[in-house]
This record gives structure tokens, C-alpha cells and sequence, in this order.
């Protein structure tokens, strides 16, 4: 049942039945790492003490779970522990299998958050669009809820600190390679609105939405 609420983003019916099916047929690593991806997902892609928590306790029982290692990993990268998160994400490249579906998220991870970091020095929270394809091999469930958490963080992070512009253009971007095209066209509306519809910013993220398929209004 947690899984399914994770799939259709009801993300505290996640949490709650995530936390029962420990309390009622124990402990798993894949339980633990459900849990903190659900807990993320539900504040908004951040990687609280809570989520950190059950991570860890993931690893505890698998050291080698992909999930709980690049979640752990991602929420460092967001508290700005940038070589930490890297030598995390390494280990994990490292340790996968040629054939794990992990392996291009994490390539991915690891050559966007350099990019941020000597760009802006900030690192990256949403996925772009070679994070979208890296995660087509995933399940159906580890892929859409690792995409939407990212998703989501880039979005909560844009809500904080709404003038960046290329932030702006990849949470666009990433909500019309989900074929959510109503969250799309809010991103592309909130974005023009933050620098005004007459700026030069909002004629280029016009322009860029164009070119994807996507128009400001309906």
C-alpha cells in the first residue's frame, strides 16, 4: 500500500503506512529507504533529520542500498556539503553493478551538482533532462518518486530564492518531460511573473517554453 500512495504523491498516507508496515511485519531495508523517500517527498524534496534518519537505518540493514546511499548523498548536496555528497556518490559508482539502474542517475548527479557548484557554488536539487532518461531502467515506482522529489526540491527551492533564471527553465523543462503540463505552465507563469511579463527574462523563458511544446496560457 505505501508504494502506491508514494506513486500518486499522496506522500503522508506514504509516510503513515510505511511507519505501520515496520511496526506490523518489522524492519527491512527496503522499508526504511521507502520511508525516508516518502518523508522527502513530503517536505517538498528536502532530505530532513527524520528522512536522514530512516536512511541510515536502511543502510544499517543493506549497506548496499542504492536508494538509501543516493538519497543520503542528495540531502548532503543540499546542505551545501558538497564534497561530502560527491564522495558519497562516487562510493556509490564505485560499488554498483555495470548493470544497475542507479549508475546514470548518479553520473548525472555527480556532473550537475560540479557544474552548480563552480557556476553558482549552490548545488543542484531538480533533475534535468538526461536525469529524466538516466532513470527510465528504474521500476516504474523508484523512478517517478526519485524524479518527483527532485522535482519537487527544485521547485521548494525556486518558492526561497525565485531569481534564477536558469533554475527556472530546468523545473520547466523537467515538468514537461513528466507530461505535467499544468505544473509546466504554472512554473513558466510564476517565473515570468518574478521579473516582470515586459523583462527580458520573461521574453527568454517565453521563448524557451516555445521551443518545448508549452505556451503561457491554455
Amino acid at each position: 500500500l505505501a508504494p502506491i500512495y508514494l506513486r500518486m504523491q499522496r506522500f503522508s498516507d506514504a509516510v503513515t503506512a510505511y511507519r505501520n508496515a515496520i511496526r506490523l511485519d518489522g524492519d527491512s531495508a527496503a522499508r526504511q529507504a521507502g520511508l525516508g523517500e516518502a518523508m522527502a517527498s513530503e517536505a517538498g524534496g528536502i532530505v530532513s533529520a527524520d528522512a536522514q534518519a530512516a536512511f541510515e537505518a536502511a543502510l544499517k540493514l543493506d549497506p548496499a542500498n542504492p536508494k538509501a546511499s543516493f538519497y543520503l548523498a542528495m540531502g548532503m548536496a543540499q546542505e551545501g556539503r558538497i564534497e561530502e555528497a560527491t564522495a558519497g556518490w562516487q562510493k556509490m559508482l564505485a560499488d554498483l553493478p555495470q548493470d544497475s539502474p542507479w549508475r546514470g542517475a548518479v553520473e548525472r548527479a555527480l556532473a550537475e551538482s560540479a557544474r552548480r557548484s563552480v557556476a553558482s557554488g549552490v548545488p543542484a536539487k531538480g533533475p534535468n533532462a538526461g536525469d529524466v532518461d538516466a532513470a527510465a531502467s528504474m521500476s516504474p515506482q523508484d523512478r517517478e518518486a526519485m524524479i518527483n522529489t527532485m522535482v519537487a526540491g527544485l521547485d521548494e527551492k525556486l518558492r526561497q530564492n525565485p531569481r534564477d533564471v536558469e533554475g527556472w527553465m530546468q523545473l520547466i523543462r523537467s515538468y514537461v518531460v513528466l507530461g505535467k503540463a499544468d505544473q509546466a505552465r504554472d512554473a513558466l507563469n510564476r517565473g515570468i511573473a518574478v521579473f516582470g511579463p515586459d523583462s527580458d527574462e520573461a521574453k527568454k523563458f517565453t521563448a524557451f517554453a516555445v521551443s518545448i511544446g508549452l505556451t503561457a496560457t491554455e
